[in-house]
């Protein structure tokens, strides 16, 4: 992205905030004797330059419907600290307190009553089925199985109980909240294709036998990954809604703002979280506002046709494309407190939304099937005219 492209969000309220920097007030206070306290993670506003990924992330987060955001970059730029500080700006989300984990919408229909007999039963006797509590980042292992992935038969249970049941699995568990996936590049991609069409659906089902069962999976999907150690496949990469490359930080002042920061840190976590909790509450604020505002951003005729003219001009067949290209712009709209998207809110995410989903190998393949298709056309014209 250009440097005018990334000055263009310094208007937006929200994005504001995340290029505040106040740290020389915070690095000069006194370190706190706090005792100890439990791992917390960098705050998301702490976080120095690194523009376009903070932007991802917070319109990923404002709009589920993006389809997430894959960050790709070498090792040591931020990305595995900026994914983690983002639970620090959403608010809390509600968690089923059921076995099965289904909530109080899931309950409504009459053969809920079959599927979900303790817990139908206990919400409709007035108990109360669920919690809330903070955003949990679940981060799925390089070694993990599919099963450990979709879920399974809960071997335990069923070697104690001599009780065949159906376990949930990591995708179930990150319902309502942001799975993150570092070193997507080295997954299975047995893994990854049941990770994608988990994501892209909202629910998956499992089936062991004669047992099924459907769970919901309505998460924030992040991928990270060093384009060193293998590259992602074509089908894979056009799944994701946002991509974002990232780059260590060239300005010599930054670097040494990253420094001071990490420096001030990791020598009193709970200290250096504390004093940015004004701008992370200010950061929450905003987010849910624009959670709530999203919901009644439109997009009027002359952004979609200068969006549709885009992906038109560029060559790009996936529809996906156009989808994740309009509902970005509608968050970044939501975030700079406005309900209408303007053509500078495309301008803003396109590289987001467009980069990398050009393919010159379907460009030359289809390029050869239409001479093969003008060959043949030739040939039944041969025949068919009078000599």
């Amino acid at each position: 992205m250009s440097d005018q492209a990334q000055e263009q969000p310094k208007s937006s309220a929200l994005l504001e905030i995340l290029n505040r920097s106040n740290a020389r007030r915070i690095l000069s206070l006194p370190a706190q004797d706090v005792g100890l306290a439990e791992h917390r993670p960098y705050p998301f506003v702490a976080i120095v330059g690194q523009v376009e990924m903070r932007i991802a992330l917070l319109l990923a987060v404002i709009n589920p419907n993006i389809g997430g955001v894959l960050l790709i970059g070498p090792r040591g730029t931020g990305k595995t600290t900026a994914v983690r500080s983002v639970t620090g700006i959403l608010p809390d989300v509600e968690v089923s307190d059921c076995e099965e984990g289904v909530l109080a919408e899931d309950l409504q229909s009459e053969e809920s009553r079959w599927l979900y007999p303790d817990c139908y039963e206990k919400y409709h006797a007035g108990g109360q089925i669920s919690h809330y509590e903070p955003v949990k980042l679940v981060e799925l292992p390089l070694n993990a199985r599919l099963e450990d992935v979709v879920g399974g038969v809960n071997e335990r249970i069923a070697v104690n109980r001599n009780v065949i049941r159906l376990e949930r699995g990591i995708l179930a568990r990150a319902d309502n909240n942001l799975l993150y996936v570092d070193e997507v590049n080295l997954l299975d991609d047995q893994i990854v294709d049941a990770i994608l069409d988990a994501a892209a659906q909202g629910q998956y089902t499992v089936r062991r036998g004669a047992m099924a069962g459907t769970y919901r999976s309505r998460f924030v999907l992040i991928g990270s990954m060093n384009p060193e150690e293998g590259r992602l496949r074509p089908q894979i990469l056009d799944r994701f809604g946002l991509r974002v490359n990232v780059r260590g930080l060239t300005r010599l002042d930054e670097r040494m703002e990253v420094y001071q920061r990490m420096r001030a840190y990791r020598r009193n976590p709970t200290g250096f979280i504390h004093q940015w909790e004004l701008n992370t509450a200010e950061t929450l604020e905003e987010v849910v506002t624009a959670r709530e505002r999203i919901k009644e951003t439109q997009i009027p005729d002359q952004a979609l046709q200068i969006g549709l003219q885009l992906v038109e001009m560029l060559k790009i067949d996936s529809h996906r494309a156009d989808y994740t290209l309009f509902e970005a712009a509608r968050a970044y709209a939501a975030a700079d407190s406005r309900t209408q998207v303007t053509v500078d809110d495309i301008r803003a995410v396109a590289p987001l939304a467009l980069r990398q989903r050009r393919s010159e190998f379907m460009d030359t393949f289809f390029e050869s099937q239409q001479t093969e298709d003008e060959h043949i056309q030739k040939c039944l014209d041969t025949l068919t005219t009078p000599a």
